[in-house]
C-alpha cells in the first residue's frame, strides 16, 4: 500500500507563489502540505488556500530560533510554543515540529551550547518536553520531536539519534508527543533505518523522506525507499510521509519519482 504523502511546500513548487502551492500539491495527489515557519505567513490566507484546494495542513515548526536545551530560554521557548499552537489551531494544522536547538536561516544551529554539559542539556530538554506535552494536550495539537543530522546541514545540534528522541518521548508518555523520523537525517547520522523504525514504531508521529546524500527525491541517492516504505507498512504506520526534499531538477520530476517509488 502506498504511503499517504505530504508535500513540504517550502522545498517543492518553489516556482509558484506560496499560496498557489496548496492547489498544485492537491492536484498532484498529495494528502497534505507542510511548511517551516508560520510567523512570516498570512495565516488567514494560508487557511483559505488550503480549504480552497481541499488539502490538509500537516503542520509547521513550533520553536523557531529558541532552544529547549537552554535553561535560560525555557520560559521563552514555552511561551513561543503556546503561540505556535494557537497558530496551528487557527489554520487547522495537525501538528508542530519541535527541535532541541534553535534554528536560524537555512537551518543553521543558532547555538550549540558548548558551555553546557550533556547532563544539563538532556535534563533541561526532558523537563521542557514534559511541559510541551502539557501544552499539546491543552491545545489539542500534536508535537513531533525531530533529530537532525550534524554532518551536513545542522552542525552542533544536540538531538542526533532516533533512540534519544524516542526514549525521551516514551518517558514523557503523552499521546500527543511523538517523534518526527526523518530518514534523510538519520541515514547521515546513524543508518539502520528499518531497524530503528521497527524499534521505535510506537513513537512515530510523522515521517520525512529525502534521499542521501543530496537531499533530493528517492532514487537520487543511496536509500532504498522501496524497503523503507515496506517497513512502514509492516509496522503498521498509517501517518503521513512528508516529502521535505529539494528536487534535483524540477518539482514535476521529483513528484514523479516519489509516486513511483
Amino acid at each position: 500500500m502506498k504511503p499517504k504523502f505530504c508535500a513540504c511546500i517550502e522545498t517543492l513548487y518553489t516556482d509558484l507563489p506560496f499560496l498557489d502551492r496548496f492547489r498544485a500539491a492537491a492536484r498532484d495527489g498529495f494528502d497534505a502540505v507542510e511548511f517551516w515557519s508560520w510567523t512570516d505567513k498570512d495565516l488567514p490566507a494560508v487557511k483559505a488556500a488550503a480549504e480552497a484546494a481541499g488539502i490538509a495542513i500537516a503542520g509547521f515548526n513550533g520553536d523557531a530560533e529558541l532552544s529547549m536545551i537552554d535553561p535560560a530560554q525555557q520560559a521563552d521557548y514555552l511561551a513561543f510554543l503556546r503561540r505556535s499552537a494557537e497558530a496551528a489551531k487557527a489554520v487547522g494544522a495537525r501538528a508542530l515540529t519541535i527541535h532541541s536547538n534553535g534554528l536560524g536561516e537555512g537551518g543553521v544551529v543558532v547555538n550549540a551550547y558548548e558551555e553546557l554539559s550533556h547532563t544539563v542539556k538532556l535534563c533541561t530538554m526532558f523537563d521542557t518536553l514534559r511541559q510541551c506535552a502539557a501544552i499539546a494536550e491543552q491545545a489539542g495539537v500534536a508535537m513531533n520531536l525531530e533529530a537532525l543530522n550534524i554532518t551536513t546541514d545542522h552542525a552542533g545540534n544536540f538531538l542526533q539519534t532516533t533512540q534519544m528522541a524516542a526514549e525521551l518521548t516514551r518517558m514523557v508518555g503523552s499521546p500527543l508527543l511523538k517523534i518526527l523520523y526523518d530518514a534523510y537525517h538519520m541515514q547521515l547520522n546513524e543508518g539502520s533505518l528499518c531497524d530503528n523504525l521497527r524499534a521505535y514504531a510506537d513513537q512515530l508521529g510523522h515521517v520525512h523522506i529525502a534521499d542521501a546524500p543530496g537531499r533530493h527525491e528517492p532514487g537520487t541517492g543511496e536509500i532504498n525507499y522501496a524497503s523503507v516504505f515496506a517497513c512502514l507498512e509492516e509496522i503498521g504506520y498509517t501517518g503521513l510521509v512528508g516529502c521535505e526534499l529539494f528536487p534535483k531538477t524540477t518539482t514535476a520530476e521529483a513528484v514523479r519519482a516519489i509516486l513511483n517509488t
